[in-house]
């Protein structure tokens, strides 16, 4: 059973515009957000500092998170 959403903003430098491989070290997760709306401000703030780097991307993926049984 799942109760609630954890929400995650994933991403960082892209080694070619494929989008399939980080460079390594440049892996970037913030979070955990309760909201999906949380995790999309976030998502923005980091996006539009790395705007200006072509293989920069990131990702809002949800996480349901478990109630134990």
């Amino acid at each position: 059973m799942t109760k609630g959403s954890n929400f995650w903003v994933i991403g960082g430098e892209f080694g070619s515009m494929n989008f399939h491989k980080l460079v390594e070290g440049s892996a970037q997760v913030q979070g955990p957000f309760k909201t999906r709306k949380e995790a999309e401000e976030a998502w923005r703030v980091v996006s539009e500092e790395n705007r200006h780097k072509a293989g920069v991307r990131f990702s809002i993926v949800e996480e349901p998170s478990r109630v134990p049984a």
